[in-house]
């Protein structure tokens, strides 16, 4: 067995519940009701984060935080014929969404919809093809009228692929949203673990879901800010580069099955790091590593300066082919992630605080 059954079913509802930017009640709901069996005081804000705290009034206040939300597109255009043109909600790649099934999310409930595709004898060219943008998609709903179209759906409903979580080969498996309801899942999961340990814990754990990174990192500013913690631990996925094509010297060394991956640099203060690698080295669980430069396109860039500074590092799930209905992650590296936070989590001292030594 990957994962114990719970857990792995857990995952499962996580991934395959829609949960587009802007619009993660559902998803947010999947993750609460989860939340629910272990003991906290559960709470969401005005936009959609969500907070469980385990041993309120500890110090110091520990932030586990994850992104709820998934690239999506919305409906933005309707023509006389009732074909929908869309507009993007996060980084959707044009040409790999034609020919796709989607979901509109509907007031009235779900609607099914294809991504249209030109058959290739219709669409013969002259050179190579340029690749699609996203105005060029139309989706087809099978109306053939504007004012049918409207009766159904209307501009700003936001659609989503229709890909589904499946195990591919042991403990990998495909899914078209790990970015990042694998988040969501190793903060929950933590929570699993340090509700077995309460008694050992020194610190305030918050363990947040937050709306809207895909789009800005707009719920982690909101969360951050209103929460106010003495540091955070920050869960999203990164590249994996062990597959044809991909540039290890311009993209950095990160295998699928070789553990979590630290970011160092900038946003990653390097007091909170150090202590990661060294729970790590004494639980024996594996850790990859990679660089930035400016910044890490995660919730972590806008925590660490919130509030003045929040000291903060980034852990991620190697993921290949991210942003596609295919993204394919490690299980056993999945699982790596909440053991790692559960043991950073127990090493802090009564209203321990991180510091730069200088």
């Amino acid at each position: 067995m990957i994962m114990q059954k719970t857990s792995l079913a857990f995952l499962e509802k996580l991934v395959n519940t829609p949960s587009p930017t802007g619009h993660e009640a559902r998803g947010q709901r999947v993750g609460l009701d989860y939340a629910k069996q272990f003991p906290h005081e559960p709470f969401s804000d005005a936009y959609g984060n969500c907070v469980a705290v385990l041993n309120k009034g500890g110090g110091p206040r520990l932030m586990l935080a994850a992104h709820a939300d998934e690239i999506a597109m919305a409906v933005n255009y309707i023509d006389a014929e009732g074909f929908i043109s869309v507009r993007r909600m996060g980084g959707i790649d044009a040409a790999i969404t034609k020919a796709q099934r989607v979901t509109i999310h509907t007031r009235n409930g779900p609607v099914r919809a294809v991504v249209g595709n030109v058959a290739p004898h219709l669409s013969k060219q002259e050179g190579d093809p340029k690749p699609p943008k996203i105005h060029d998609l139309f989706l087809d709903i099978g109306v053939s009228s504007r004012k049918a179209a409207e009766k159904i759906v209307r501009v700003g409903d936001p659609i989503t692929l229709v890909d589904e979580f499946e195990i591919l080969r042991d403990d990998l498996a495909i899914a078209r949203a790990f970015d990042n309801r694998i988040g969501t899942f190793a903060v929950a999961e933590a929570l699993r673990l340090l509700a077995d340990s309460a008694k050992k814990l020194n610190a305030e754990i918050c363990a947040v879901s937050n709306v809207q990174e895909e789009v800005g990192l707009f719920g982690a500013r909101q969360i951050a800010y209103s929460l106010k913690p003495d540091a955070a631990l920050v869960v999203d996925v990164t590249h994996a580069t062990d597959y044809p094509t991909v540039s290890k010297a311009q993209h950095g060394d990160i295998k699928i099955g070789g553990g979590p991956a630290l970011t160092h640099g900038v946003c990653n203060h390097p007091e909170v790091v150090k202590r990661l690698e060294e729970v790590a080295a004494k639980k024996k669980i594996p850790l990859q590593h990679e660089a930035i430069s400016s910044s890490s396109g995660t919730d972590t860039d806008v925590i660490f300066w919130t509030r003045g500074g929040i000291p903060s590092a980034l852990i991620s799930l190697p993921n290949r082919y991210m942003h596609s209905p295919v993204e394919l992650v490690s299980l056993k590296d999945l699982e790596k992630i909440p053991e790692l936070m559960v043991a950073f989590a127990l090493s802090l001292k009564k209203n321990e605080r991180f510091k730069v030594k200088i």
